[in-house]
Order: C-alpha cells, then structure tokens, then sequence
C-alpha cells in the first residue's frame, strides 16, 4: 500500500507538497521524521551557475567494473560512512551472469544498526539534476539485503539515499542533512522475478520546484518534492547488515543541452 501524500501519476507531478511525519522506535535505535517541506537551498544565480556546468560531455557516464582485475577495490570512487559501526568491503568480482560481462561489484557491511549507511561515490563528477540507474542482485533469501543510489551528495552527513528493501518490498526517499535523516517518501514496490533488478532516480526542476522521482524494474513507485540539497556526487549505498551485488551504474544530467541518452534497459 502507498502511503498517502507522496505517491502520485507523472501527469499530476506539478500539483505534488509532500509533508510527511513519522517516528520510528526499534531497539536500540529511534530517529524521528518530521513535517518536512522543500527549501530552497540555492539563490537563481547559483543555480544557472550549476545548471551551465551541467552541460559537460564528461557527465555522461556509465561504470560497469569490468576494466579492473578481480578482487580490487573500485577505482575512481570514494567510500563513506554514515552511522557507527564497521565499514563495508566493496570488491570487484567476476561473476558470469553480470549485465555487462564480465565483472561486478560485490558489496558486504556487518553493520548491525538500521540507520548506519556505507556509500561509495563517483569521484570528480557533480550533478545537479542526475538521472542515475543501477543494475541491483539481491540474495536468494532477500533478508540481509537493503541498499540503492546516493545523489546530492556533499559529504557522509549530506545526501539523498533511494533505498530498496526487497523482503519488505518497499522503496524509501530518504534525506541526511547535518547527520540528520528524514524520509521524504516511502512505497510498495512489484519486482520482477528475475535475478537482476533496476533502480533509477530522476530529479527534474518543475515550476521552480524540485521533483524526486524513482522508479524499479521500469515501473514508477514514487515521487517527492525537495530542494535541501543542490549540486553533488551520485553513487551507491548499502543500509544495516547487508549482502548487495551492483553493475552498470549509469549517470547523466537530466537537465542539460543535450537530448537525454536512451534509458538503461529494464
């Protein structure tokens, strides 16, 4: 079931406020999501600024692993952690079912929090509006499996996290500014049965708003409205204790001078 006020059709995104409490208690660990509305982080000349910038061929990426040897760290990308607990060993393995043959990359993180996040970000590229897919590989059970995309991002404490928990079936929008999280919107997702799934992030300026719009396995699940944060890194993101396999990261700018690229396939 999609929670009332942030699942909409494409057609009405125009209309779209979001405002959304929550709080959540489990254990040990407790955070609280408050009302939320969009800020506008950016004053019209930063943001022309930014949206030039954008229009850069050098933006237009596609990270498939598969130019590193097995059992190398990512090249090109930084890890960050947000939340206590061990960091995640990110490694390049081949694996002969990958999307794009023949490597891929292998997340692990024993962190036992719900809250602690491991991200790793593509280094030296910045996004305003990003249109950003992954090809994603959950376990068989599907239980220690909760990960997705990062994009806005500044640093480990500000960032934008899509998440998908495939045992709950559900997409979360999440946002982290100061080291604080709030989720922007969550939803019930359909996935295919099929061992590689897709997930993918627009974030389209609309009427001077800023829309979040996400999609799995080529479907739409949800859109929010936030402009908290402005220009930053995309990447990828594991939640809590969680075994993820990733190939064939894709970003561009979604906004830009230049006709969009074909959509990763689905």
């Amino acid at each position: 079931m999609r929670e009332r006020g942030i699942s909409v059709k494409p057609g009405r995104i125009g209309t779209v406020s979001v405002l959304l409490a929550l709080a959540v208690t489990a254990g040990e660990w407790s955070f609280c999501v408050e009302w939320s509305q969009a800020i506008q982080a950016e004053s019209q000349t930063e943001k022309e600024a930014n949206l030039k910038g954008q229009a850069q061929e050098r933006l237009f990426n596609r990270w498939t692993f598969d130019q590193q040897k097995s059992g190398e760290r990512p090249a090109g990308f930084s890890m960050l952690g947000f939340g206590e607990g061990p960091a995640a060993d990110w490694t390049i393995k081949v694996d002969a079912d990958a999307p794009s043959a023949s490597n891929i990359l292998v997340v692990n993180s024993s962190c036992q929090a719900v809250t602690c996040y491991r991200l790793i970000v593509a280094n030296g590229f910045q996004y305003e509006y990003p249109d950003v897919s992954v090809r994603m590989r959950f376990p068989v059970d599907a239980a220690a499996g909760v990960g997705g995309v990062v994009f806005g991002v500044k640093d480990a404490t500000h960032f934008y996290a899509v998440v998908v928990d495939l045992a709950t079936k559900t997409l979360e929008v999440s946002r982290v500014v100061d080291g604080k999280e709030t989720r922007l919107g969550r939803s019930s997702i359909t996935p295919k049965a099929v061992p590689w799934h897709t997930l993918r992030i627009q974030r389209n300026p609309i009427l001077s708003k800023d829309f979040i719009e996400t999609f799995f396995d080529g479907q739409f699940v949800v859109t929010v409205e936030d402009q908290s944060l402005a220009i930053g890194q995309v990447g990828l993101l594991v939640r809590g204790e969680t075994a993820l396999d990733f190939d064939s990261l894709h970003a561009i700018p979604l906004f830009s001078q230049r006709p969009l690229s074909a959509p990763a396939a689905y």
